[in-house]
């Protein structure tokens, strides 16, 4: 079994998701146009979060999306107007098909994984106050499009719902995340629960026996020493010239892959964080080519937490926190927001794979690429489904050695 692990969970405290769908045909609208603003989405999320520090940073672009995608349907007026526009999926929604995008969230999910193939689990919940009612279309819609489990909970009796709730979470992870939730406000009425699993194993394995400690460069000034992963053999890599900085591709079997984005030696890694894009990333995959290389690749642990309530304001989200929320879909009773979003991702890179848990065109000429490729300072990494070029984690390691 991989030692790897991802995991991640999206929590939405207090009041939270999901709403109305039914049969339509689909218009010309893909899952691989849905996968295209998710990764923009991605990257405007990964600026904000960037701008609040300059830490180590993971977290599951698809995991919040689908989340938010709940409270799309659960939503009207200007708080889904914001959701849309927030998960940058303006362009996906049809009048005449209300359930357009919570069914291409459901057959992107099916796409990845290749019905059960890959171990890639998605898991939402609704956790809601005994005697709350909840829209009887809204209910069969979080059923239909993101098999829901929907649980009445006495939320008077905090400390066994807590318990009740972190069960739930560690049982859908796998045990990677627990305690996901310290405490909660009496006066929460719906909870709502997204988790994401993600166990991989390389296609190629390093070879634990070459791991050893080497030099990490966090800065100019501060040199820690990590377990360097060592492997030579063929790899798709490329070199985004204008960027200054290099890809590395890192299959995973079961069609998952790691790209490693590298900044060059002397290239600030803050440079970098304002240009990487949707359109950028499909530019790396689509010039990657295959060549003999040396790599060097830290071994690492994460897990990270956030607070979105306070982030995603500063992407146009702020209705849907406030007494002006319009949740009119999910419930007739009225004055209900959403009090808190939390997210959290774990992920442990090693030897055997993982577990979590316009458009420049760059010349390359395969002979004047290096034939080493050490990761030994800050750098990107994006974990991606290749059929629909979705992506399901992705991260900064601004310093390998902090949890």
């Amino acid at each position: 079994m991989p030692k790897l692990k991802m995991a991640f969970i999206f929590i939405l405290t207090y009041l939270c998701f999901l709403a109305p769908v039914h049969q339509a045909q689909l218009p010309n609208a893909s899952i691989s146009d849905l996968s295209l603003k998710n990764m923009d989405f991605a990257m405007n999320l990964y600026r904000r979060i960037s701008s609040y520090h300059d830490k180590n940073i993971f977290f599951s672009p698809l995991s919040i999306s689908t989340s938010f995608t709940t409270l799309l349907m659960a939503s009207d007026g200007v708080t889904h107007e914001e959701i849309l526009k927030g998960l940058n999926l303006e362009q996906l929604e049809a009048d005449d098909q209300p359930e357009l995008i919570p069914k291409l969230f459901k057959l992107l999910h099916e796409n990845i994984t290749q019905n059960g193939s890959l171990k890639l689990d998605q898991g939402m919940a609704l956790f809601m106050r005994q005697h709350f009612e909840v829209k009887k279309t809204f209910e069969d819609q979080m059923k239909t499009f993101f098999d829901a489990d929907i649980k009445a909970v006495d939320f008077a009796d905090i400390e066994r719902t807590i318990s009740f709730i972190n069960e739930y979470i560690k049982d859908k992870t796998e045990g990677k995340v627990t305690e996901m939730i310290s405490n909660l406000n009496d006066a929460i009425q719906l909870l709502l629960v997204n988790t994401i699993f993600f166990q991989g194993t390389w296609q190629m394995p390093f070879n634990p026996n070459l791991t050893q400690s080497a030099p990490f460069y966090i800065d100019n000034y501060n040199i820690v020493q990590v377990p360097m992963m060592f492997k030579e053999d063929k790899f798709y890599t490329m070199q985004d010239v204008p960027l200054g900085a290099r890809v590395l591709k890192l299959p995973y079997q079961e069609g998952i892959s790691m790209l490693v984005l590298l900044p060059n030696k002397g290239t600030d890694y803050t440079v970098i964080d304002e240009e990487i894009s949707g359109q950028k990333f499909l530019n790396w995959i689509k010039k990657l080519q295959k060549i003999k290389l040396e790599v060097n690749m830290p071994k690492f642990k994460m897990e990270q937490s956030y607070s979105l309530h306070k982030i995603l304001p500063d992407i146009g989200m702020t209705s849907i926190f406030s007494v002006s929320a319009n949740l009119t879909r999910l419930s007739k009773d009225g004055g209900l927001k959403v009090s808190e979003v939390l997210h959290k991702a774990v992920i442990e890179v090693d030897e055997t794979g993982t577990t979590a848990a316009a458009a420049t065109t760059v010349g390359i000429i395969p002979y004047s690429l290096p034939r080493t490729f050490t990761v030994n300072r800050p750098f990107f990494f994006f974990i991606y489904h290749e059929d629909t070029n979705c992506l399901l984690f992705m991260g900064r390691v601004i310093d390998p050695t902090k949890n």
